[in-house]
């Protein structure tokens, strides 16, 4: 496939590289190049051309001859590149919402339609959360007959004295200046930031850390197709730690905007390598866990279950160790994206959220990623009632 990749930050460089080894003919559009070639690393050939993302006309130019565009770029800049692939009767994929009209509902979906008529998919939100968490919560819910509650838990940390963000800062501000959103008795809620605090045990060795509430996309999609009555995400790590801190400290507000040195750029491979050799970064971790309840309806008794997958990616040493300078949550996403675009569902037509995707694209897609060095683990008990407690589960 001929793709382009808009945004060639530590994510979208990483993806295109991938999506070269896959055999597609890729190139990037950025708006510095300069900066997407030190993501890019010298010895890439992949081609980057000089993009604004806000520039509609540009972005057509410079994707001329694409069959699907992946807009690696901004959420907020969604919109532009959906209208850019219709225009160019191209494909199109994303890796978040930016939920701007609708906090409760993907803005992708309006161009179901247009899609439609175009005869071409648009894949959205399909990286590691959302994402792989998605596809995570529907294959739980395949495996049972009445879906009550779905819980998902992230955790990101960088083993760092500085804030080394493992987003780029627009992404990393705006998710921690949004109100959670949330999926509470069949309605749709905004919640309070850095609130409900939960203690929740990750895989070792995280352990048990401390989560809140998380403005995450997941929740602008799972409601509307899998049937349920409860679903909220939180996140724990020394980064949501510091962001807390900073909230209550009155420090982390919009009025107050992006401040850089609380939210730096995101660092290129050369810069990683040079953290690490001053000692300044010594470890990152992200890890994602999806717990989902229900009913099973049996032949004798019914069973209401539990149903934990937990996900564990490469560490920044472990990277480091496949000779690549990234950091995990990049590491992540730009590994999930590019087998949602090896098994990419070019025969359907309309916009699609990773769990509307048919049951055997969701397969070759898990299947994919427990051969990519990410371990993903399944567990299943049975509860004694729909109240019971698995906090330690």
């Amino acid at each position: 496939m001929r793709i382009f990749v808009l945004g060639a930050g530590a994510t979208g460089s990483l993806l295109a590289q991938l999506l070269e080894r896959q055999g597609h003919t890729v190139w990037c559009g950025d708006r510095d190049p300069e900066r997407a070639r030190r993501f890019l690393g010298k010895r890439s050939t992949i081609p980057v051309t000089e993009v604004n993302a806000r520039n509609l006309r540009g972005i057509v130019k410079a994707a001329k001859g694409c069959q699907l565009i992946v807009n690696a770029s901004a959420s907020v800049f969604n919109e532009i590149v959906l209208r850019a692939a219709l225009r160019l009767r191209a494909h199109y994929m994303d890796l978040s919402s930016h939920l701007t009209r609708n906090p409760f509902k993907a803005e992708q979906f309006r161009y179901t339609k247009k899609f439609e008529e175009k005869n071409r998919a648009a894949v959205i939100n399909a990286g590691a959360a959302p994402g792989l968490t998605n596809l995570l919560v529907k294959r739980a819910a395949d495996m049972l007959d009445e879906v009550e509650a779905v819980h998902i838990r992230l955790y990101e940390s960088s083993e760092s004295d500085d804030p080394i963000s493992q987003w780029s800062p627009e992404v990393s501000f705006d998710e921690a200046v949004s109100h959670p959103r949330i999926y509470r008795g069949g309605r749709f809620q905004l919640g309070k930031r850095f609130s409900e605090v939960e203690k929740f045990r990750f895989p070792e060795p995280i352990g048990t850390v401390r989560v809140v509430l998380a403005a995450q996309d997941e929740v602008a999609t799972l409601p509307y197709f899998i049937r349920m009555r409860d679903l909220d995400v939180k996140i724990g790590g020394n980064e949501i730690d510091r962001l807390r801190r900073w909230y209550r400290l009155g420090k982390l507000t919009k009025s107050r905007g992006l401040v850089r040195h609380r939210f730096p750029q995101t660092s290129s491979p050369r810069m990683i390598a040079k953290l690490i050799r001053q000692g300044i970064l010594q470890n990152a971790r992200f890890a994602a866990a999806v717990l989902v309840k229900g009913m099973k309806n049996g032949k004798r008794v019914d069973e209401y279950l539990l149903i934990r997958s937990d996900c564990t990616f490469p560490t920044l040493y472990q990277i480091r160790q496949q000779g690549r300078f990234t950091t995990p949550v990049a590491y992540a996403t730009a590994n999930v994206a590019a087998l949602f675009i090896k098994f990419f569902p070019r025969d359907l037509a309309g916009v699609f959220a990773p769990e509307m995707l048919p049951a055997e694209t969701r397969r070759a897609i898990l299947s994919g990623i427990r051969n990519n060095s990410i371990r993903i683990t399944h567990r299943t008990v049975v509860l004694k009632h729909p109240g019971e407690d698995d906090e330690e589960f």
